[in-house]
């Protein structure tokens, strides 16, 4: 019985750990598209780091990517920058990519 126990803990951990991850890399994707968005928009550095904390807090409102891509690509529309929703979203997969990188360089 012990060892079920243990292994159904290690399972439990290892979701926990999983769940935290995935969190952490839509976070950092995201911080790193608005950062992205920020510079096509010529925003200063204050401003840059204030519109990707907003990015970040943009993908509570729905489940999925929709909200952020709405965001970004509204935004951009808004400030004058040529933008097509395919190019918000190849950025948006571009940054998936480096935020695993950069998050699996920190284990």
């Amino acid at each position: 019985m012990t060892d079920f126990n243990d292994r159904e803990r290690a399972e439990e951990a290892k979701f926990a750990h999983d769940e935290e991850m995935h969190f952490r890399v839509h976070a950092r994707r995201n911080r790193l598209l608005g950062a992205w968005a920020a510079d096509r928009m010529g925003l200063s550095a204050v401003e840059a780091e204030g519109y990707a904390t907003g990015v970040v807090q943009a993908d509570f409102e729905e489940s999925g990517d929709e909200d952020v891509v709405r965001k970004i690509l509204g935004d951009l529309v808004s400030a004058g920058v040529e933008v097509s929703e395919s190019d918000v979203r190849t950025a948006l997969a571009a940054k998936s990519v480096e935020a695993k990188r950069q998050l699996m360089g920190e284990g």
